[in-house]
């Protein structure tokens, strides 16, 4: 049996729409993309770096994607993004180990130096890694 060190609820708890009163549940597909996103990603870099992972953004329902300023096509409003952070490491470490691992992903970006942003697609990753200013 494999260790899993995250819970669905990080990919759907978001602040802003507590604030909003909006209801961030994903549909089916969105959540068994997360759950891939989850055993393919997330937990795989949580053993990469032996560290806490801490997940600042996951599902985004359309109106929460809105109101955050997401992507009209974000990989979050179907579940296979997540935006997060891991402590005393910068997001260009963070991205410089991961691309040196086995670990399978779609986009690597660090945005504004401040987090990373991952992305996993079912057999259809690019292994892009890109840097938002």
């Amino acid at each position: 049996m494999r260790l899993i060190n995250f819970k669905i609820s990080e990919f759907l708890k978001s602040d802003t729409a507590a604030k909003n009163n909006i209801n961030n549940i994903p549909d089916f597909n969105s959540l068994d993309n997360i759950l891939d996103l989850i055993i393919n990603c997330m937990q795989p870099i949580r053993n990469l770096f032996n560290l806490p992972v801490i997940i600042t953004s996951g599902f985004r329902c359309q109106k929460l994607n809105k109101i955050v300023g997401g992507s009209a096509n974000s990989q979050h409003l179907v579940g296979c993004a997540a935006d997060f952070k891991i402590k005393s490491l910068t997001p260009d470490k963070i991205i410089q180990k991961i691309k040196n691992s086995n670990i399978e992903y779609d986009q690597l970006i660090n945005e504004y130096d401040k987090w990373v942003h991952i992305s996993y697609r079912k057999d259809k990753n690019r292994k892009q890694i890109l840097k938002i200013k």
